[in-house]
């Protein structure tokens, strides 16, 4: 909040007391006036009008001094409104009195409205979990059925139930995200883990599209939640097999602790890149993918955001795209 000048209040100060000063110069100007009509000594008044404006000056330099304190200690209260608006000095006009009233008034529906929101909130959060915890269950059975007999239609169908899957966790951790507690447990753990983990996960989609993996191991230990990362890593492998006809994936990671992934895919429009971390932003190959939700790659950058990790993109049409977390942490030294 940019704090003003002392100068820049006082002009706003004058101005507010702009018509008691115009009075007061009427007044004045009245006396004059009259004394001048009956003649009467002009030195007498002026000096009488010289102690008064030197008096008035006192007074308003008194008054202003105290208009800058309660100025300032409102906007120290307003940085902090919500804990503490039981401080707000004593109203010294009713009118402040009724703008009070009003705040505490607006302060009382506000948390009633809050209140009600995160119970609101709290319910679908437990209905969700439950919900997918349920789920899981058919979906594994269909799993089983579909895997006793290893036909062309039978491997169709295990694709999308993988993709069912996908979407049951997108949901619940859309969820997760949002909500205000988080399950976040940092602390260092081997890259090299997590990444071969995603690749176990989707490497039956890799051999089902034909597409090769290129992973070169490191041996690096990064600072970050494993499944939140886990999570991030499955995002952008999903749509590297979408949108990858031919071809293959490379993951590799920098010396400086980047990771990144690298498809041949169909690539994303230069017009397309600065956006396509924008909630419900599909672009071009979303257009053309009538499935895609545009929710992936949101996830994605909430998520990083949450763990302190930068995610950017780099791509062309016709050659592929790369997708690249920065994992990178400083280290902290306490003397």
């Amino acid at each position: 909040m940019k704090e003003e000048k002392w100068y820049q209040i006082l002009v706003r100060f004058l101005w507010q007391y702009r018509k008691t000063g115009m009075m007061s110069l009427v007044y004045c100007l009245i006396f004059l006036a009259i004394f001048s009509l009956y003649n009467l000594e002009l030195e007498a008044v002026m000096y009488a009008a010289g102690l008064c404006c030197l008096l008035t000056a006192v007074l308003l330099a008194g008054r202003f001094r105290n208009y800058l304190m309660e100025h300032r200690e409102r906007r120290r209260i307003l940085e902090n409104v919500e804990i503490l608006l039981d401080e707000l000095p004593n109203p010294a006009t009713l009118a402040e009195e009724d703008y009070q009233e009003m705040l505490r008034k607006l302060s009382s529906i506000f948390s009633e409205n809050l209140n009600g929101w995160q119970n609101e909130r709290r319910e679908s959060m437990d209905y969700y979990t439950t919900w997918v915890h349920q789920i899981k269950t058919p979906i594994s059975v269909m799993r089983m059925r579909l895997q006793g007999e290893d036909t062309e239609e039978h491997r169709e169908l295990l694709a999308e139930l993988f993709r069912v899957e996908q979407y049951v966790e997108m949901a619940l951790n859309w969820m997760r995200l949002g909500s205000d507690s988080t399950d976040f447990l940092f602390r260092e753990y081997e890259l090299d883990s997590i990444v071969r983990q995603a690749i176990r996960k989707y490497a039956p989609q890799f051999i089902r599209r034909r597409i090769g993996i290129k992973y070169e191991p490191a041996d690096v230990k990064v600072l970050t939640d494993e499944k939140w990362l886990l999570f991030i890593i499955e995002q952008i492998l999903s749509n590297a097999v979408k949108y990858t006809p031919q071809g293959s994936v490379t993951i590799r990671v920098t010396p400086e602790k980047v990771l990144e992934i690298a498809d041949t895919g169909i690539g994303i429009a230069p017009e397309d890149v600065p956006r396509i971390f924008e909630k419900g932003f599909t672009g071009y190959n979303g257009r053309t993918d009538k499935k895609s939700t545009g929710l992936g790659l949101y996830l994605c950058r909430l998520t990083a955001e949450k763990l302190s990790h930068k995610i950017s993109v780099e791509s062309a049409v016709g050659v592929g795209t790369t997708v690249s977390i920065d994992l990178h942490s400083d280290t902290l030294w306490v003397e």
